[in-house]
């Protein structure tokens, strides 16, 4: 079974120590606001993961202007996170049931030690089901895609081992447990031991020791080569939501260097897409009156018949007006803008 609160107890009160080497910061059912303000005076698991560079939402450089306040203090939920957190508690239920335990909400916790490093326990695990593990524990939930499957197939990804092992570090856990929700019907879980990651969970607290590090001097980290370019756009993106005015990047060669490479790879993505309708055209003149190709009866290429759902907004709005407006919308988008004359003087 799961309790938010267990029978007979009361609610830990913040700076009780809750875990071996963990005091409260946050109770589990304090304000959001609240919750997200005191998340900014340290390092989360999240947080720890997209300072990594292994984070599908974010990196180094986005966790630096969370922390100092130039991001939003939350953003708008996307329909995973959003779904992510209404099943959760059925989720933890499913894993308390399935392993005899019992679960309970902690809220916010720092290390004693390093005040910095902090975490937000999904479950604090009262009694755990390894017969070897007589002390507490603590469970990790997440709901993710079934496209993601994969990624679960001989353990945790990457992103979830470095949260798991941020939280077992934080508050002394020998392990962890992380339950998932694959696609909304395929549980899964698994055991997350710190002995077995030890060179890990050292690097974990070093990379964390310097993050905080450049937060609280205020220098900002700069970010592999390799960043992810979508990370980086959605991050300058909330940095600055509205833009007006111009800036000289007459001395900044980095700015120019990148204009430079951008119209060298649009060159060249103009050039592979007519070698691509070339070949495509004589493939096709190739096929005759056929649909397939075979080399030694191997099947190499065919043309397969299908359709695609298409929307006529002109006819939608001059015939039915009234669901035109219920239905469509403008959103607002943005493009790079490359004057013919600079196109030319880059690319010459």
């Amino acid at each position: 079974m799961t309790d938010t609160v267990l029978a007979g107890a009361s609610a830990p009160a913040a700076g009780r120590r809750v875990t071996p080497t963990g005091r409260l910061i946050l109770s589990a059912d304090a304000d959001r606001t609240d919750w997200l303000t005191a998340r900014r005076s340290g390092l989360g698991s999240s947080d720890m993961a997209a300072v990594l560079g292994i984070s599908r939402y974010g990196n180094a450089l986005s966790v630096y202007h969370d922390k100092t306040g130039g991001l939003p203090l939350e953003g708008d939920d996307s329909e995973p996170a959003l779904w992510g957190r209404l099943m959760e508690e059925t989720v933890a239920r499913e894993w308390a049931r399935r392993n005899r335990s019992v679960v309970r909400r902690v809220g916010l916790v720092a290390n004693v030690d390093r005040p910095w490093q902090m975490c937000t326990l999904d479950r604090r695990v009262m009694q755990c089901p390894l017969a070897d593990a007589a002390e507490r524990c603590a469970v990790e939930i997440k709901c993710r895609d079934r496209m993601k499957a994969d990624q679960w197939r001989r353990g945790v990804p990457d992103d979830v081992l470095a949260q798991t092992l941020w939280q077992a570090d934080t508050c002394g856990y020998e392990h962890m447990h992380v339950a998932c929700l694959i696609g909304g019907n395929d549980y899964r879980q698994y055991v997350i031991r710190t002995a077995d990651h030890a060179q890990l969970v050292a690097d974990l607290r070093a990379a964390g020791a310097r993050a905080w590090k450049q937060i609280t001097t205020r220098r900002p980290p700069v970010l592999a080569a390799d960043a992810d370019p979508d990370v980086l756009l959605d991050l300058y993106e909330q940095l600055h939501p509205s833009r007006a005015g111009v800036v000289d990047v007459t001395r900044d060669g980095d700015a120019q260097d990148a204009l430079a490479d951008y119209l060298a790879a649009h060159a060249d993505l103009t050039a592979a897409r007519r070698r691509k309708k070339d070949a495509q055209a004589r493939m096709v003149g190739a096929l005759g009156d056929a649909d397939t190709a075979t080399v030694l009866d191997r099947v190499v290429y065919s043309l397969d018949t299908g359709a695609r759902q298409h929307c006529d907004v002109a006819r939608l709005a001059e015939r039915w007006p009234d669901a035109y407006a219920d239905c469509v919308e403008d959103r607002p988008t943005t493009r790079l803008n490359i004057p013919r004359p600079v196109r030319e003087e880059y690319s010459a």
